[in-house]
């Protein structure tokens, strides 16, 4: 069972309307540069200049905030869901 990305509704776009990608086990690192391989222009949406998960996005490893692991060096193994929750502000 491959591990998978959970893509948000305002990036479908970017992946043909594909709300679950298939990866390879590695690191959220590599997830992302993978994303970016089959879905050119997806990861200036995730990462920064500086190559840090953008302020306004937080990723989860098995609703586990990165931010609270190992960041982008978190482990992904088969099986385990990448969820991609862009932060909504309002009030």
């Amino acid at each position: 069972m491959p591990a998978t990305v959970r893509i948000p509704t305002p990036l479908l776009k970017l992946t043909n309307n594909e709300e679950l990608i298939d990866i390879k086990p590695g690191t959220v690192s590599d997830a992302f540069a993978d994303l970016q391989c089959r879905f050119p222009g997806i990861k200036e949406r995730l990462l920064d200049d500086t190559g840090a998960v953008r302020r306004f996005v937080n990723v989860y490893v098995n609703q586990e905030d990165i931010r609270f692991l190992q960041n982008l060096d978190t482990a992904v193994k088969d099986g385990d869901e990448i969820s991609i929750i862009p932060a909504i502000a309002g009030g």
